[in-house]
């Protein structure tokens, strides 16, 4: 095995004995968000076993953002190797007790994407371990499936993009472009919106709203004129989209500004689904076959009165009554860990046909 120049994040391994491939083998899944990094540690489960529900978990941790187009590729690399050495050393595991490793990381949008990752992992796990990158999107789709693919996956919390499968293998994605190019139903994008109608109303060229008072006290801020200066002092996706809750809240109140900044996160919101649902053709040939939607991310979860997922999903099944929601009742790091399992027993059953 190599030793990545930070080798001495892997230190703790010095202590432990080298564990024999089979003794007690591990799986790693991985989900790397804009906000935070997610490692869980899970048991190895023998391919004639019945997949418990939930999947049983030795160790979890978490990291920073691991986004590279965030923080860049260096120090995205840095969190998620700090973020698997910190799993497996609270699991009392090693590398060398890994049979396969699931990274699930936002950012992940091209092939050479992966490639790159898939490059430097090599450089760090033994070459038994099955390595395997995907984007965020897709864990947090197995979360909801128990690692089959198939159907759609909805994610908004400070990014959003949905995702989908077909049972056949093919994939489409919408959205997930970052907010540059124009995430807006995300929880960046909308925090970022109510920061622009304040600016607006102070200057007169948008309607007066709860948003000024609510989101200057918020922010310990006297005027708006000050939100320049907070905004470009830390420009972060995270840090913007921590300000949703407060637009929630003045939405709930009545204020119109906010109810049509939620509304048309709404909106934006469900038209990735449905691109991808059209795309794949996950309804059927009449519109109204069955198909999961999974939904994930903060945005998405129950806000007392104002429920923005709750208001996604209607706007869907008037198009598509078929997609059947699901909550996922367990992590993404979780459906990642899934997937490794699923991807390397396939390939274990295509080597023993072969053999």
């Amino acid at each position: 095995m190599k030793r990545y120049r930070n080798g001495e994040i892997w230190d703790f391994e010095h202590e432990m004995p080298v564990v024999a491939v089979g003794s007690r083998d591990v799986i790693l899944g991985l989900d790397g968000g804009t906000t935070s990094t997610v490692c869980i540690c899970m048991p190895m489960i023998p391919f004639s076993d019945p997949l418990p529900e939930p999947p049983p978990v030795l160790a979890r941790a978490v990291a920073g953002c691991s986004n590279h187009n965030s923080v860049g590729e260096a120090a995205a690399r840095e969190t998620l190797e700090l973020v698997m050495a910190d799993a497996l050393s609270k699991s009392g595991s090693n590398r060398y007790a890994v049979r396969a490793v699931c990274l699930a990381v936002s950012g992940v949008n091209h092939p050479t994407d992966q490639q790159r990752i898939l490059n430097w992992l090599r450089d760090i796990f033994p070459s038994h371990v099955g390595l395997y990158v995907q984007n965020d999107a897709v864990a947090a789709l197995a979360s909801g499936t128990l690692g089959k693919l198939h159907g759609c996956v909805l994610i908004a919390g400070t990014g959003t993009i949905a995702y989908g499968f077909t049972e056949d293998g093919r994939e489409a994605r919408a959205a997930g472009a970052g907010p540059v190019l124009g995430d807006w139903g995300s929880g960046y994008g909308i925090a970022a919106q109510a920061l622009t109608a304040v600016i607006k109303a102070y200057d007169g060229r948008g309607p007066l709203t709860l948003l000024t008072s609510s989101i200057l006290k918020r922010l310990g801020l006297s005027s708006p004129d000050e939100l320049i200066g907070w905004t470009y002092a830390d420009p972060s996706w995270a840090r913007i989209a921590a300000l949703v809750p407060v637009v929630i809240s003045c939405a709930e109140a009545g204020d119109e500004v906010a109810n049509r900044i939620l509304y048309d996160s709404v909106l934006e919101l469900a038209s990735s689904v449905k691109a991808v649902v059209q795309r794949l053709g996950l309804c059927g040939e009449d519109g109204n076959g069955k198909f999961p939607l999974v939904m994930v991310g903060g945005v998405l979860e129950a806000n007392r009165r104002w429920d923005i997922g709750k208001e996604v999903i209607k706007c869907i099944s008037k198009d598509y009554p078929g997609a059947l929601a699901i909550r996922p009742k367990v992590e993404p790091a979780v459906g990642a860990a899934l997937l490794a399992w699923n991807f390397f027993m396939k390939e274990s059953l295509k080597k023993a046909l072969k053999s």
